[in-house]
Order: C-alpha cells, then sequence, then structure tokens
C-alpha cells in the first residue's frame, strides 16, 4: 500500500503534536528516535527494561539526547501519558501497562508501521518460519542485477526509518518481516511472501494462532493488483493463498496449477526435475531459472527459498535471466549452513540461525551422514517431537551434545522418539558451555563426519542474539581445529599396518 502525500503529511503532523513513548531502545527504535527527534516530534520519552551500566555506550548516546529517559525497572511508567506508543518488536503486546494505554485511547505502533505509512517506494516483503533472510538477499541481488535501484531492511540491515522521506517510487525496498514487526502493522507491502509456516516464538506470543495471525498481516491490506507469493507445500500457507484470492502466485517442489476456490495461478515456480523452472502468466513457459547441480546453496528448503525469490523478482519487475544469474552464485548468508573448518575429514558447520526445531531438521536433511548435531539453548516453548524423529528416523545422526536450558527436554524427546530401542538411539551428551560441546562434538568423530551446529532454539540464555552465537562458535570451532591440526603434525606420519 502506497503512501499519498496528504497522508504523509498527516502522519508528520502527528509527530509533532503527541505525546509519544518508545519502549524498547535496540538498534531500530534508536533510529526512531532519531527520526522523531529530526522531525520536531515535541514530547519523547524512551524507556528500556535493561539499566545504563547492561546497555553500556548506547546509555550515554540516549542521554544526550533531549527525551524523557527511564531505564531499568519502572520504565514502562512512560506510558503513563503517552497519545502515540512505538514498542520495540519482539517484546509482549499483551502487558498490563500497554493494555492500559491503549484503553486510554493510546495509538500503539511500531518503527516498521511508521516506515510502511511514510515511504513511497515499491515495497517488497518477506515473512516466514524459515528461510526470510536467505531469500531477503536473494530478492536484493536478482533485483540488483536486473538494473533496479534497491534498498534492504526490515529484520535485516540497516534501520531505514531515517531514510523514509528519501526514497521515491523508483526504489524497491525490500524488508525481512518477522512476526514481531507486522504484528503492529497496519498496511501491506506491494508484493509479499510467506515462505513457510511452523510453530516458533510461543514464548512471546499468545499461541500459535496469534503467531499466525501476525503472519498474515504481510497480504492482509493489500490493494487491488498487489500479489502474494505463498508456498503450495505447506497447509497453512495454501489456506492463506485462498484467503487472499486474487493476485497470487505459488511455489513448491512439484508444480502448482491452481488453487481451489482461486483457481489457475499465473505465475508459479517449482522443481522440475534436475531443473529450476518458473512458468509466468498467460501459459508462458516453464523457463528455465536453472539447474539443480549448479545452486551452490545446501539442501531442498533453499531451492525453495531461490524459487520464492525468482518469483518476487519477477513480480517487482525483475528480469528472469538476472534472477537466474543469481541463482547459481550466491554462496549464502552468514550463520546458515555455514562451512567453517574442516580438520583431519571432520567439517564443522555453523547453522546458528535455527531458532527453532524445524530449521534444524531441515539442516539435517541437507547433509548426508555421518553427523554430530550440537543442538540446545533457550526455551521458546516449542514441541521438539518432530525434530527428534528426524533424528532417529534418519539414521544419519551418530551423536548428539546438548547444552542450554533446553538439553533435558530435548533427550526427553529423543527418547520419547526411539521408543524405547536403545539401539535407534545416537550417543547423547549433556555438557556445560558451548566450548564444552565443540570438544565432545569432536570426541570419535571419524573422516567424514559433519559436526552441525544447528540449536534448535533461542541463543538467550547464553547469548545476546543468534550472530554473537555463530560467531563464538566459529572462534571455538577454529581454535579447537588448529590445536587438532597441530597435534596431528607433531605426531608425524600415521604409521602403516605392519610398519
Amino acid at each position: 500500500m502506497k503512501a499519498v502525500p496528504g497522508e504523509r503529511e498527516r502522519v508528520l503532523r502527528n509527530l509533532r503534536r503527541r505525546r509519544i513513548a518508545v519502549v524498547g531502545l535496540g538498534v531500530s527504535n534508536r533510529a526512531l528516535l532519531r527520526f522523531l527527534l529530526a522531525r520536531g516530534a515535541r514530547s519523547v520519552a524512551a524507556g528500556d527494561v535493561k539499566t545504563a551500566s547492561a546497555l553500556g555506550p548506547v546509555a550515554r548516546e540516549l542521554a544526550s539526547m533531549p527525551v524523557d529517559l527511564r531505564l531499568g525497572p519502572g520504565y514502562l511508567d512512560i506510558l503513563k501519558d503517552a497519545e502515540l506508543v512505538f514498542l520495540t518488536p519482539g517484546m509482549r503486546k499483551d502487558l498490563p501497562e500497554i493494555a492500559a494505554a491503549r484503553e486510554r485511547g493510546a495509538e500503539i505502533s511500531s518503527e516498521m508501521g511508521l516506515l510502511l505509512s511514510l515511504t513511497r517506494a515499491r515495497t517488497v516483503g518477506v515473512t516466514g518460519s524459515a528461510g526470510k533472510t536467505t531469500t531477503t538477499s536473494l530478492v536484493r541481488d536478482m533485483l540488483v542485477r536486473s538494473g533496479l535501484r534497491v534498498v534492504v531492511g526490515g529484520n535485516i540491515g540497516t534501520p531505514l526509518i531515517e531514510q523514509a522521506l528519501d526514497f521515491g517510487p523508483e526504489t524497491t525496498m525490500v524488508l525481512e518481516m518477522s512476526s514481531f514487526q507486522l504484528q503492529l502493522v497496519d498496511r501491506s507491502p506491494h508484493i509479499a511472501a510467506v515462505l513457510n509456516i511452523a510453530p516458533n516464538h510461543l514464548d512471546v506470543h499468545r499461541d500459535f494462532d496469534e503467531y499466525v495471525a501476525a503472519k498474515k498481516v504481510i497480504y492482509r491490506y493489500q490493494r487491488p493488483g498487489d500479489w502474494a507469493v505463498f508456498s503450495a507445500d505447506d497447509p497453512l500457507t495454501r489456506a492463506m493463498a485462498r484467503e487472499k484470492g486474487t493476485d497470487v502466485a505459488l511455489f513448491g517442489r512439484s508444480e502448482p496449477a491452481e488453487v481451489p476456490g482461486v483457481g489457475e495461478v499465473p505465475y508459479r515456480a517449482f522443481i522440475d526435475g534436475e531443473r529450476l523452472a518458473v512458468r509466468g502468466p498467460h501459459g508462458r513457459g516453464p523457463e528455465t531459472l536453472c539447474l539443480v547441480r549448479d545452486v551452490r546453496l545446501r539442501g531442498e528448503h533453499n531451492l525453495l527459498n531461490i524459487l520464492a525469490a525468482a518469483l518476487l523478482t519477477l513480480l517487482a519487475g525483475g528480469r528472469l535471466d538476472a534472477a537466474g544469474r543469481v541463482a547459481v552464485t550466491f554462496e549464502g548468508v552468514e550463520h546458515r549452513l555455514e562451512p567453517v573448518v574442516t580438520v583431519g575429514g571432520v567439517t564443522l558447520v555453523n547453522d546458528s540461525i535455527a531458532t527453532s526445531p524445524d530449521r534444524t531438521a531441515a539442516a539435517l536433511a541437507s547433509f548426508p551422514g555421518p553427523l554430530h548435531l550440537i543442538a540446545g539453548g533457550y526455551d521458546k516453548k516449542l514441541p521438539f517431537d518432530t525434530l527428534a524423529e528426524s533424528v532417529v528416523g534418519s539414521g544419519k545422526v551418530a551423536k548428539v551434545v546438548l547444552l542450554g536450558q533446553t538439553a533435558g527436554k530435548i533427550r526427553r524427546a529423543l527418547e520419547e522418539a526411539a521408543g524405547g530401542a536403545e539401539e535407534r538411539l545416537p550417543a547423547i551428551v549433556e555438557t556445560a558451555g558451548l566450548e564444552e560441546a565443540v570438544r565432545e562434538s569432536l570426541e570419535d568423530a571419524r573422516p567424514g563426519t559433519t559436526v552441525l551446529f544447528s540449536p534448535a532454539c533461542a541463543s538467550f540464555d547464553m547469548f545476546t542474539n543468534f550472530e554473537e552465537r555463530g560467531r563464538a562458535f566459529k572462534e571455538i570451532a577454529r581454535r579447537l581445529a588448529g590445536k587438532e591440526a597441530g597435534t596431528r603434525a607433531g605426531a608425524g606420519p600415521t604409521p602403516r599396518p605392519g610398519s
């Protein structure tokens, strides 16, 4: 939905006239504060649950701003007389103080909601339980290679709110959009994608229904002529396609011809034997996007991400040949099935982005055995039964090394999946921290083994975020691999049998 000049002026006037509270002072909301002050907001309060000492240098930056700053206990007191409230994405929206502000008539919004209300750029939004960053990055590269002017934001890259008024219709804004960011938005991007849906973030959302409802916002407010791309393989996303009804595109493992109740879908992308194929409107195609063997990304799930990105690219005015070139040259995003080091024939892989069980299951499917899996972390109240069945049923996971809050929960799920048959269980070891886990994963790892760090959980019990966790894993892996390589070199040649 494109903002019109009159609406933009109304929004900007409201910022100047109303008492504003900004809750949560992470990167995106600090950018929002700078924008509000630059646009002449007359009354701004800012608060965060963290104390000044916990925020460190950020607290000094905030203290230099002309805002009413509240940090630590009581930070939500800033809501008491606020007329417009901007919430940080990852906090619960049903806290009593927020409910009271809403009942008093305060408008509850977010940095993402303000960005979409102000920009005149063409917007492409990507959401899903897995694959958002990879798909968003693919779309960016495909559109750039098509010769378009592109900016990327949302849950990836630099917050765009400070440049919101600078982008015109000649710019395509590609946004990775989490369920948290979508929750408080009342407009949708011109072109949207829902890649997949699986339980996630149930520590913050009230329940799975609320999580799904948040995802639907990405297309709920679209206007005629705005397109939405859905997975044809996922029952929930197929239902969303029926709900959207018109201007729908589909991707899947096989060619999705139509949606019940909607009819034939003009744009569709699918795996066609040894190639990735795309069919355009009016029955054109299917044309070859690329050959499967030429794709550098691992796993079938990444083939599906490429198909979704190609559809988004075409709908945003990009070219199929440009999309195809990116599909075979794109090497992935950090912390996503990222090879780190190989020593003694054992490869250590960083998949710290796997903050839910379904992501880890997809990672397991991307490698042959034998595998040593490192998993566990913060408990987001998600079930591990399906992941456990993947581990036990695949027969290629030789060892599972567990750590964090969920270690016991994952162990129990594995034992239940084995149904009491000890011979079906991989070796299971619980560890106290990441370095111990990496050391344990290297024990008994014979040449050809992949050590896969794919936690299936968030990182908040040990690390600030999955990026910090992934960097820690890589540092430990390289250090231990270097020691192992040195030990092997110092031992001299391996004696031959009978020598």
